[in-house]
């Protein structure tokens, strides 16, 4: 999307960090935006001060675990602003853990916030934005822990890495709408309040509390990335119509390293005597 000025946005977990960036991206662009948030007061706070300061915007109050709440999301969008061209699956939390020990309900608080959240603002969004026939752009948030696995993170990796692949999917279901166009944002460390997404666990996960590794999070992401940065680059994603975002450079070499192991794992294949027994390597 080369022009963005008067285009609709929609964004989730943006009443604070990198969606609340993007949202104060998109006003300096020129763009309309439907802000939404679990935290419904500090949604309120958020979308009043970007109304003060000139911006087109509204909120909508969203837990993105629940699908119907994520449609009747689009279907105030649509009627406070008339269409919807961006869409930006945004929200997310923190689960830390070994894969066989981190409790159930931790499991599928992060898998239906952080995977289901995307997959049901996609299926909310995108159908509308192909029929509208004026372009626009899908965007979801993983993270560089979906493009290597970090030890201490499985139900976070699990999750992010699943987000990866519905955006290279959507991609390929996309090419026959040259005009839309989807990203994944894979950011580093970015200075956000994600080790605060307990204090808004819902009750069927285990409900609210402080979070075991708060400390901890919060001294290392302290130090990251502006999420304001984040936003704007997120912006010029979309006009660039670029699939992958990636915030800090120097992990480039977590890609490199797996990308040497799944190349050493044909290597192997080349040479593995039951392939080359049944006639089936190159």
């Amino acid at each position: 999307m080369k022009d963005v000025k008067g285009k609709v946005a929609f964004i989730t977990g943006a009443a604070s960090g990198m969606g609340l960036g993007m949202a104060r991206a998109f006003v300096d662009a020129g763009m309309k935006v439907m802000l939404s948030d679990i935290d419904a007061e500090k949604l309120d706070k958020e979308v009043a001060a970007l109304q003060a300061a000139g911006g087109d915007v509204a909120g909508v109050a969203l837990d993105v675990t629940d699908r119907d709440a994520v449609f009747a999301a689009k279907d105030a969008t649509l009627e406070k602003f008339g269409k919807v061209h961006v869409a930006c699956a945004n929200a997310g939390v923190g689960v830390t853990g070994a894969l066989d020990k981190c409790d159930q309900k931790n499991w599928e608080w992060c898998i239906d916030v952080c995977l289901w959240g995307p997959i049901y603002c996609l299926q909310a969004f995108v159908p509308v934005i192909k029929q509208q026939q004026e372009g626009g752009h899908f965007l979801a948030t993983s993270s560089m822990a979906g493009m290597a696995s970090f030890r201490g993170m499985g139900p976070y990796n699990v999750a992010k890495f699943g987000v990866v692949t519905l955006i290279e999917t959507l991609n390929e279901e996309l090419k026959k709408y040259p005009d839309i166009n989807a990203s994944v944002l894979c950011p580093g460390a970015v200075a956000t309040n994600i080790y605060d997404s307990t204090m808004h666990r819902q009750d069927r996960y285990g409900g609210a509390s402080l979070g075991r590794d708060r400390e901890r999070m919060a001294a290392a992401l302290g130090a990251g990335l502006d999420p304001d940065v984040v936003g704007k680059q997120v912006l010029e994603a979309i006009i660039d119509a670029q699939p992958y975002i990636f915030t800090d450079p120097s992990m480039r070499r977590y890609i490199d390293e797996r990308h040497r192991r799944l190349s050493a794992g044909y290597d192997w294949a080349d040479n593995c005597k039951a392939l080359r027994d049944a006639g089936a390597t190159s």
